[in-house]
This record gives structure tokens, sequence and C-alpha cells, in this order.
């Protein structure tokens, strides 16, 4: 659940692109979120350290760092974050729009697209001038461009056998309940359900649920928590295959993870 104190983030001050391509980098605090509002260029929103949710075109967009959020020119959007996160826009012109989806979409963010932002973000470059960062940002281009793309990491549904239940198991990620039992409790039957998960939200209730404690654990893996403290918190018997789960949504290691919070 959004919590009420939120800090309502100001507008990009800009209305005409300075460059093709330019980047804006901010720290957002706990409970930012901006209003709803469109750019005449295409965006690229990466972040580190949290998640990033996005409502843009009718639906609810969830971005943890290995993805990014694209958001063609002129579609209205609106976003908000419960953690402290490291945000960078990546701004870009029809020239290169044109490699993008017509749609918003989730962006898979390989390692070398982390490392050239990372390295932006520290020479405090918005705007490459030299002819090494054009290269660089060539590369950002092609690396995000080449990717396969996703339109939900965890889509949401408003059918009234489905809300309730995606709500509680968001509500508390270590649930257990089976999908036989929340059919006995939202009375209708276990085939149903699965039907709809299939339908709404395309995967099963069980890859949804996995979806949702890995985003949990990311939440564990800020606050301190080690590797196995994570593992069992989520139902794990031993970290092997915490371990995997994670790896096959992020691409990395939860040990990974927490040194590129540091």
């Amino acid at each position: 659940m959004r919590k009420s104190a939120r800090h309502i983030h100001p507008s990009l001050p800009i209305d005409t692109p300075p460059s093709d391509v330019f980047m804006n980098f901010e720290a957002f605090l706990s409970n930012t979120e901006t209003r709803n509002h469109s750019h005449s260029w295409g965006q690229i929103q990466l972040i580190s350290g949290g998640i990033l949710e996005m409502e843009a075109e009718g639906t609810r967009f969830l971005a943890p760092p290995h993805l990014a959020i694209w958001v063609p020119a002129g579609v209205e959007h609106t976003s908000f974050n419960r953690k402290p996160l490291s945000y960078c826009s990546l701004n870009i012109s029809d020239q290169y729009a044109m490699f993008f989806p017509t749609c918003t979409s989730l962006i898979k963010v390989t390692p070398i697209v982390s490392a050239i932002i990372d390295d932006f973000r520290q020479r405090k470059i918005n705007i490459a001038q030299s002819l090494q960062d054009k290269k660089l940002v060539e590369v950002l281009i092609d690396q995000l461009a080449t990717q396969d793309t996703q339109h939900h990491f965890l889509p949401s549904s408003d059918n009234r056998y489905l809300a309730d239940i995606l709500a509680a198991v968001e509500e508390n990620p270590i649930d257990n309940t089976s999908l036989a039992q929340w059919a006995d409790l939202v009375h209708t039957t276990e085939r149903t359900l699965a039907r709809y998960c299939q339908s709404e939200l395309g995967m099963s209730f069980t890859e949804w649920r996995l979806r949702v404690r890995y985003l949990y654990s990311m939440d564990l893996l800020r606050k301190g928590f080690s590797v196995k403290e994570v593992a069992l918190t989520l139902g794990y018997n031993q970290s092997s295959p915490f371990i995997a789960m994670f790896r096959k949504y992020s691409g990395f290691t939860p040990e990974q993870y927490k040194k590129r919070l540091l």
C-alpha cells in the first residue's frame, strides 16, 4: 500500500531537449511521486537500490534494478517509489526512439548499461561532449535497443476473483496459501483461478508469487539481512534455491546485488 506522506517531485524544467540524448540523475527519497506528465521525447528510466512503480497507458509497471522502463514520447505517466533509490532518465530524440517499442515496456538492463550509467553519474555527465563519451552513448543505446522487452514484470488485475488475492500476496509475500485454498476463500474453483491467472496475468499463480518474493527479497537484502536469512524467511531450506531464483530474474547473485548497493 502507498504511504500517505509523499514527496511530490517537480517536473523536469525542460521544454526543448538540449541534445539528441541527455541524462538526468537524481536521488529519490522514500515515497517520492511524480505528477502525471509526458515528454516530447522518449525516455528510459533506470534505477538502482529500490523498485520504481509506474502507471502508464492504463497499466502498472514495476521495475527492479535489472529492468528499465521505456516511455515513448507523448505517453502520460506517473511514478512512485516506496524506498530511496538512485534514478537516471535517459532521454532520447525521435532519431533514436525508432529503435524502441511503440508502447511503454520493460527493458533488460545489462552489466554494460549499468557500468556506463554509473560512470556518467560519477563524472556528472548529462550530455556527452567528448568523442569517447559519445561512443559510450552509442553503446548505451545499442545495448538497450537490442534487448528483449516485456510488458509486465508483476502484472495486476481487476478480476473479481484475483484482485483481492493478489493484494493479499503483495501485502504478505511469504504467505503460503495454495491456489486451491484461495479458491475456497473466494468461492470458486482452483481450475477457474488458474485459468484467470493465465488470461489476466499471462503466467501461473506460482510464477506470479515467486516474482513478488523476488521483489521482497531485494527489500530484505537492502535492510542488511544475510542471504541465508532471506532464504529462510522466504521458506527455503537452504540458500542455493533462493540464489538460483534471484539470479533467474536479476542476472546476478544476491551477494552481487548487496555489493552493488554498497
